[in-house]
């Protein structure tokens, strides 16, 4: 066969190109875990748009005294603040909306807007000096979720993925419920990118599930379409896509074929968790009535707990509705009366099926809230991401504990800060993972889901 010189420099191109695919492909497979592992599994309860630290956790009782005085220069310390507060004259200290107590043996202080969550005191540990670079939504939650405040980072989910791979091959390794306050605005917008691969290979990604209707789309097959000939259909198109990988060597390619074969699998298994028919009645007055109503924050509690049992490495729920900037009472108690309940039961359920010791739970957002009022004494608060507060139960963390110290004005930390690449050190920690290892080549550097600052792994909240 005569073989022309376009011919020949193109296949060469390709063939060399494959090699170095697929060994980068090769190399970038990490050989996890580095130690023993003290968690299996994380359920991330984020709560979009910045919880107020200062009304739900993070008890100053100085704050009631000094209620519409003015915040001291000092403490503010020239702090950049939103275009939303940058223009006010003034700066007046707005005290806790509610009262706090003490709860639990460990005498944890809490707000009377989470009369659930004050149950489980003993179980969790509450992080008080959590802080962030951001001071806006987007980059705020897209740095929570995948370590960089750029857009095109891996998810913490997909670097899980990536690394541990999944516990149940007929489900992905990464789940996604979104869920909004009932009644209410949908508030800041949910991107899908929050749980996206980045650059690591799109397998990865997240998948999310819906609330009504197939929990993902397309599951059952078309009518007049069996099992059988699907599977036909699958296995020709699989014979075609690796005649195309062998070609050009993209792993995209291998991608394409890994969610077909997932997406079969799933046909059978999604629909079974979904399936909540069977819970028992008590389930139902632990996560409340809400538990029953998919598309809920309560329901997906329950989905969530559901998936642990069936050996799901990560469930993610974003509950979007904390942003507080007006109507500060009323709608920060309907947001608590949304999560409150099922937060709690969530931990609650875990520990008496044997599961939370193997499942880390984690419960926060981007940012808190300012200790000062947003136009009107007691109207609102803007954002603030100098300190905030987050809490984590079961999966290697402590139990019963208070980690960090804000300043009188829970404005500034003043004891033990923990950054959100601590934070992510810590969880990748109590799954056998050491942050600094755990790298993928990409643009001429080893990328690590902590970034290249220096990230440390918290021991004071590891049990």
């Amino acid at each position: 066969m005569k073989l022309h010189r376009r011919n020949f420099l193109k296949s060469a191109a390709l063939g060399l190109g494959s090699l170095n695919l697929k060994s980068m492909a090769n190399e970038s497979q990490p050989a996890l875990p580095h130690f023993a592992p003290k968690a299996k599994s994380i359920i991330y309860l984020c709560q979009s748009g910045g919880p107020s630290h200062i009304d739900l956790f993070d008890y100053h009782p100085e704050l009631k005294k000094l209620h519409g005085t003015e915040l001291p220069d000092s403490v503010r310390g020239g702090q950049r603040v939103t275009g939303m507060t940058s223009r006010q004259s003034s700066f007046p200290v707005c005290a806790p909306i509610k009262e706090f107590k003490q709860h639990g043996q460990s005498g944890t202080w809490m707000s009377d807007l989470l009369p659930y969550t004050s149950k489980i005191v003993d179980d969790i540990t509450v992080i008080k000096s959590m802080h962030t670079e951001a001071i806006n939504h987007d980059p705020g939650i897209t740095f929570l979720n995948t370590g960089s405040q750029i857009p095109g980072h891996p998810s913490l989910g997909a670097w899980l993925s990536h690394g541990l791979g999944s516990r149940n091959k007929n489900m992905p390794a990464y789940n996604i419920l979104i869920s909004q306050g009932t009644g209410k605005k949908p508030g800041q917008p949910i991107f899908s990118r929050l749980w996206g691969s980045g650059f690591l290979p799109s397998v990865h990604q997240g998948v999310q599930l819906r609330s009504t209707g197939d929990p993902i789309l397309y599951l059952q097959n078309p009518q007049g379409v069996s099992r059988s000939s699907r599977r036909s259909m699958l296995d020709s198109l699989k014979s075609l896509n690796n005649y195309y990988y062998d070609k050009a060597g993209d792993p995209e390619v291998k991608t394409r074929i890994e969610q077909y074969e997932m997406a079969y699998r799933m046909q059978e298994t999604a629909p079974e968790i979904a399936d909540i028919s069977e819970e028992p009645e008590s389930t139902f007055q632990l996560y409340g009535e809400q538990a029953r109503q998919p598309g809920t924050y309560a329901y997906n509690c329950l989905m969530a707990r559901r998936m642990i049992e069936r050996g799901i490495r990560m469930v993610q729920l974003l509950h979007r509705g904390w942003d507080q900037h007006s109507k500060l009472e009323k709608d920060l108690t309907a947001q608590c009366h949304d999560t409150d309940q099922a937060s709690a039961a969530l931990v609650t359920d875990l520990k008496q099926r044997g599961l939370l010791d193997e499942t880390m739970v984690v419960w926060g957002g981007e940012f808190g809230r300012s200790v000062y009022s947003q136009g009107k004494l007691g109207a609102g608060r803007d954002h603030h991401g100098k300190c905030f507060s987050m809490w984590t139960a079961g999966g290697g963390f402590k139990a019963g504990h208070s980690h960090g110290l804000t300043d009188e004005f829970a404005y500034n930390i003043a004891e033990n800060p923990v950054s959100v690449h601590d934070l992510n050190a810590t969880i990748l920690h109590n799954l056998g993972i050491d942050h600094e290892r755990f790298t993928f080549p990409f643009q001429g550097l080893d990328n690590k889901l902590t970034g290249v600052e220096h990230a440390s792994v918290i021991q004071d909240l590891i049990k």
